[in-house]
Parts: structure tokens; C-alpha cells; sequence
């Protein structure tokens, strides 16, 4: 019997124990979370300044580092309500701001190879992606108001608050940052006179979270200040990505021509494209020669099409010995042939609007010359028939001064029409 007692009491001891150990850590955690609470609104405030961020002074200090640490190691698991939400908003948008760092600077976040899809980010002690933790945050709270306070960084999308959440005045943060964004004229195009309303993509993306039309106008009128028509028509504007640096003149790769893009809409690009190609014949000691000279033009029909046309001049040239490849131009020649070659329609194509330096370019080209294919002593200059030449084009960022550039060509020559 005083066995039992003594070990029943020895049992009680170690739960008393175990308690108060638990009791410790979580005392611990919640100091720990509300000390990162403070921390972040403090960053936040400093360096969002009219709805953009000074990422060139998180660069050069080190603010960010404990609070993407504590990020890294905080199991928000422990946490529930609008702790864990206010917890994941404020994390989201702190991870956010240390992956644009980590590749700063830069223009375009979508330049940055898998910025939002690759494996970049570590949370309570695992490595995901930023779509990910995205989506978890979701899947945890299906609020459709989550997407006026989550940032991605892009001028397009809600601005990034200039504070950090809090479990207690969650709610009224919320709405409020919903509110600003649905009464800006520059995110919600409203034009009365048509009963146009022009939304974000994210809108689009993001459709079974706002719901069908009737429900979407409810939503978005419930924190308007001005109510959408109701028989208001709908669509969607391009999306731009252009990051929302305050320094933006600053970084150095803020005008890089991104050979792989589409033009934008309304504008125009230009090509002048020369080639030289000399070879000697061992059998004759001939040199021949040929030179190619094409001009590209496209038209920024929309962001995402782009039409011109490209025309070719081609000039075949043989020297009874070398001359040197600029030979080609001289006068004491064998033979020489030139001639506007070929004249044709090009398109370029933009297929995914969150890779814009993604395209397909397609250009079919048609002889405008006769007897291209020469015969007889007259040199060779091109095919006959019409020519189909497709590119498609990648590149992407590395870091803020390199980028690697990706081509792919299939060309179909001398395409029969009989």
C-alpha cells in the first residue's frame, strides 16, 4: 500500500514537472512571438514608404535577418485564430521582401528564374516555395481578403501595408486594406459610362475565392465606397510586374533589354541582322561567299502579340582564290548574285502571362526574286518556295548583372505549294 501511494506520488510529481516545463516554453513562445509582432511593424514601418519598398536599404542592413530567422524556426502550429493568422500574413510578406534582397537588384521579379515557384524559403525548419505557403495560408483561412494584404511585390499588386498585422485588430486591418484597394480608381477601373469594370489578374487567377459575378460584386461592394453597376461588365487588364522598389533608377539592370520578351503594347522593335559566311573549296581553290542581311520589325499589338514582318537581302559570291571573307564585296570576282531575297509576316507570342520572357516568335518567309535557286552559272541564293522559321525564347536573371539566355529553332525550308 505505501508503495502504491509513493509511486502514485512520484507519478504526480513528474506531470507537476512536465507542466511546468510546458508552461515555460509556451510563456517562452508567446514572449518570443509578440517580441516578432513589435519587430516586424517596426521594419515594416521603416522601410515601406508610399506604397513602395526601400529594398536597397534592407540590403545593406541586416533588420531582416532575425525576423526571416525566427520565421525559419517558429512552428506557427502552436498557434491558432487570428494569431496564426496575423503570423502567417506578416511572414508571407517578410519572406517575400528577403527573396527580392537575395537577388537584388532586379526589375522584375519574374525575371528571377522560379522566384515564386522554386524551393527558396524556410518555414518552422522546411524548405518550400512561396506559392506554396501561400496556398497553406489559404487552405488554413479561405478570407478572399487575404489578397489585399498578402504582396507580391509587383506594382500590380495590393500594396504592401506599411505596418504588420495584429491578432487583435486583425479584422478591421483586413477590411481596411480591402477597402483601399477596391477604391483605387488605378486597381479597380471603373468607367460609369460604359459599366466597364476593369479587374486585376488576380481576380482571375483567383476566381473560385470571389465567386461568380453577383457574388463578386458583392464582395466588392460591401468594402467600396462607390457600388459597381449591376449589370456591370466585366475584364481583366494586364499585369504588371515590375517590382515596387523605391530605388528603382538606382539598380543597374533597370533597363536590360530582354531579348527573349514581347514588346510591350504600343511600342516597336527593330532588328538589323548581318551575317558572313566565307568558305574555301580544296577541289577548285575557290572561295566562295555568302552574305545575309536581314531587317526585323515587330508592333506591340497587345503585351503579350507582337506582328511585323522580316525581309531578307542576299548576296552569293565566288573567287578564283582567297580574297578574305570581305572579299565577298569586292570586284574582281568569278560570279556574284544579289538580290531582296525573301519578304514575310512574323508574330511573336507571349503563351504564359507569368513568364513574360517566355515567347514564341514564327515567321513565314516568301520568295519575292525569281530563280533564287539559280541553275546553269548563276550562283545559289535561297529556296523557291516559301521557308517557316520558329524560335522560342527563355531567359532569366542571375543575380543583377548576368542573365542566361535560351534559344530553340525549328526551320522548315523549301516548302512545296504544289
Amino acid at each position: 500500500m505505501k508503495r502504491n501511494t509513493s509511486l502514485r506520488m512520484k507519478y504526480r510529481a513528474l506531470n507537476l514537472v512536465v507542466f511546468l516545463v510546458t508552461s515555460c516554453l509556451s510563456i517562452v513562445a508567446q514572449t518570443n512571438l509578440a517580441d516578432f509582432f513589435s519587430k516586424s511593424d517596426v521594419f515594416l514601418k521603416e522601410v515601406v514608404n508610399a506604397q513602395k519598398v526601400d529594398y536597397l536599404q534592407v540590403a545593406q542592413s541586416e533588420q531582416l535577418t532575425p525576423l526571416l530567422k525566427f520565421i525559419a524556426d517558429f512552428d506557427y502550429d502552436q498557434i491558432g485564430g487570428e494569431e496564426q493568422k496575423a503570423y502567417l500574413l506578416n511572414a508571407y510578406n517578410l519572406l517575400v521582401i528577403g527573396e527580392v534582397v537575395e537577388n537584388y537588384p532586379v526589375q522584375n521579379l519574374l525575371k528571377v528564374y522560379g522566384f515564386f515557384e522554386q524551393q527558396n524559403v524556410v518555414v518552422r525548419g522546411e524548405t518550400v516555395s512561396l506559392n506554396k505557403f501561400e496556398k497553406d495560408i489559404f487552405s488554413k483561412f479561405p478570407d478572399a481578403r487575404l489578397h489585399f494584404a498578402l504582396s507580391c511585390a509587383a506594382l500590380s499588386c495590393p500594396p504592401l501595408a506599411p505596418f504588420a498585422y495584429q491578432p487583435d485588430n486583425l479584422d478591421a486591418q483586413l477590411d481596411r486594406r480591402s477597402s483601399l484597394a477596391l477604391d483605387d480608381p488605378e486597381f479597380l477601373k471603373v468607367d460609369a459610362t460604359t459599366n466597364q469594370v476593369g479587374f486585376s489578374q488576380i481576380f482571375k487567377w483567383y476566381e473560385k475565392d470571389f465567386g461568380n459575378d453577383n457574388e463578386l460584386r458583392d464582395f466588392v461592394n460591401t468594402h467600396r465606397s462607390t457600388a459597381l453597376p449591376e449589370n456591370y461588365r466585366k475584364n481583366f487588364y494586364p499585369y504588371d510586374w515590375t517590382l515596387n522598389d523605391a530605388n528603382l533608377q538606382l539598380t543597374n539592370n533597370a533597363s536590360r533589354y530582354v531579348v527573349s520578351s514581347t514588346r510591350p503594347k504600343g511600342t516597336v522593335e527593330a532588328k538589323w541582322f548581318n551575317n558572313l559566311y566565307s568558305q574555301q573549296i580544296p577541289s577548285s581553290g575557290r572561295q566562295e561567299n555568302y552574305f545575309t542581311s536581314q531587317l526585323g520589325f515587330l508592333y506591340g499589338l497587345t503585351d503579350r502579340l507582337n506582328v511585323g514582318f522580316d525581309l531578307r537581302y542576299r548576296l552569293v559570291s565566288f573567287a578564283s582564290e582567297p580574297a578574305g571573307a570581305f572579299g565577298a564585296f569586292g570586284s574582281n570576282l568569278l560570279q556574284s548574285r544579289n538580290t531582296l531575297a525573301t519578304f514575310g509576316p512574323k508574330i511573336r507570342v507571349a503563351p504564359n502571362e507569368k513568364w513574360p520572357n517566355m515567347s514564341i516568335q514564327s515567321a513565314l518567309w516568301f520568295p519575292i526574286a525569281d530563280q533564287l535557286e539559280g541553275g546553269g552559272e548563276a550562283p545559289w541564293l535561297d529556296w523557291s518556295n516559301p521557308t517557316w522559321f520558329t524560335q522560342v525564347f527563355n531567359d532569366f536573371s542571375i543575380g543583377g548583372d548576368w542573365a542566361f539566355f535560351l534559344e530553340v529553332d525549328v526551320i522548315w525550308e523549301d516548302i512545296g505549294l504544289g
